[in-house]
């Protein structure tokens, strides 16, 4: 399901995590008072030269300024989305929050700055470790060779090739010497190889970091141009014409209705509508962490691979052979018959319900189906995570095609993949390892399937979320 550009009067309120980063202060808020810039002289967080990436301390200083700002600046936000009731407060919430924006699309310029010169930091390490390495090796080769050539000659062919016995024992000495040798560059490539891996762990790291900071900075733009937009429509309305204000208000309200009933499609269930949805999420988010954008995402992505993929019914226990549910067709592979055909017999018998009329996954090109409901776990899946489901909802027994249960089961296994984490590279290497246990980098087609999901996310928070929490 996609819905956007669902209201030009859209308030977007950001709901991403609180990070240590940014944000700012000095912001005048009577605007009728005359014009004024929601990024004024004397932030010096703002006010900042472009500072060279290689001079941490300047970086540090300013991210530290900024950071000093923003919460400022964030407590102003809160106090006049209190007071929106008139235009002029509507007017000043969306001076905040375009002023909030840019200081988070500098900082995390400021903070790319420093995670660059890292990168390249990183990058020489690597490299010259690695040359470290050849040239051990090469060492290594060397050594084996001249030792090759002493053990390959008999004792008595060296005693008869030398003309007295101290040339024999500085021979035996310097076979010593070259064993002592050989060990030395064995262990130094062992430790140039450990400590290049980490190094490459740390690039790896400072990049998932740099990328999230990108991802951060185009949201970021994208509430810049919305609340532009919509302030920009405000201002038309003069302070004589509160009533077409209050039209307005009427409308963002009931664009926000219009949302929150939209049916939200789950896959093998009974469609919810997205405000009943919503409620899931956000309750399963206070209990694990990961943001309810991300969890509806999950969700949706599952059921338009349903839609795609179809749904199959179990026939044959003993071989997990099965059918299409909309075609008959006979399929082979709908069920691990040794991992999963008891887990599903023992679930859908603790649950009364009918193992051969039960809709569960159709196998894809590669391995089997069986996977069940909106969350798509296999059954032996389910069985490892249902008690922890039970004990966060509070219930005796949970069922995979239950919204409710299906919304705590994503949540929690996608915490245990790294989403509480929060950002771009954790929710997107979570998505990619829920769907194939890989993180991103390892699986082409995992890819595919983490980049819909945040892309999902995105259009969700920005066009669903924030309408509804904007009235």
């Amino acid at each position: 399901m996609e819905c956007t550009g669902l209201s030009s009067f859209t308030v977007p309120v950001t709901s991403m995590k609180k990070q240590n980063i940014i944000l700012f202060s000095l912001l005048a808020l009577v605007f009728f008072v005359g014009p004024i810039s929601a990024l004024g002289a004397g932030s010096a967080c703002m006010d900042s030269m472009k500072i060279d990436p290689k001079d941490k301390v300047k970086l540090q200083t300013a991210l530290d300024e900024c950071n000093k700002e923003i919460a400022e600046q964030d407590a102003l936000v809160k106090a006049k989305q209190k007071e929106r009731t008139s235009l002029e407060s509507d007017v000043a919430v969306l001076n905040a929050q375009i002023a909030k924006a840019k200081l988070l699309i500098k900082a995390r310029d400021l903070a790319i700055g420093k995670l660059q010169d890292d990168i390249v930091q990183k990058t020489v390490t690597i490299g010259s470790l690695t040359e470290k390495i050849e040239r051990e090796k090469n060492s290594v080769a060397q050594l084996l060779r001249k030792t090759n050539e002493i053990d390959q000659s008999s004792l008595v062919e060296v005693i008869l090739t030398k003309k007295n016995l101290s040339d024999f024992f500085l021979d035996i000495d310097s076979f010593n010497s070259i064993k002592g040798a050989l060990r030395d560059s064995l262990v130094s490539i062992a430790e140039a190889k450990d400590l290049t891996e980490k190094e490459k762990t740390e690039l790896e790291e400072r990049r998932q970091k740099e990328a999230d900071a990108k991802a951060e900075i185009e949201t970021q733009r994208r509430a810049v141009q919305k609340n532009e937009t919509v302030k920009k429509e405000l201002l038309t309305i003069t302070k004589n014409k509160e009533k077409e204000y209050q039209k307005v208000l009427a409308e963002r309200k009931q664009r926000a209705s219009e949302i929150s009933a939209v049916l939200f499609a789950l896959r093998d269930s009974k469609e919810i509508p997205f405000g009943q949805a919503l409620i899931y999420a956000q309750s399963a988010s206070e209990k694990t962490g990961v943001r309810p954008a991300f969890i509806l995402a999950i969700l949706q992505q599952e059921t338009n691979l349903g839609k795609n993929q179809g749904s199959c019914y179990l026939r044959d226990r003993e071989t997990g052979a099965g059918v299409g549910s909309r075609t008959g067709t006979v399929l082979s592979r709908v069920m691990n018959p040794t991992r999963d055909v008891p887990a599903f017999v023992t679930i859908t018998s603790e649950l009364g319900i009918d193992p051969y009329n039960t809709l569960v996954s159709c196998p894809q090109e590669v391995g089997w189906g069986g996977a069940m409901g909106p969350s798509q776990f296999i059954p032996s899946t389910w069985l490892g995570i249902r008690n922890s489901v039970a004990k966060m909802l509070g219930k005796t027994t949970v069922n995979p095609w239950n919204a409710q249960d299906a919304f705590m089961a994503s949540a929690i296994f996608l915490r245990d993949l790294g989403a509480a984490k929060g950002g771009y590279s954790a929710e997107r290497d979570a998505a990619c390892r829920y769907f194939s246990g890989k993180v991103c980098s390892k699986s082409s087609w995992a890819t595919t399937y983490g980049n819909s999901v945040i892309t999902r996310a995105t259009n969700i928070q920005e066009n669903m979320i924030d309408v509804i929490q904007g009235t």
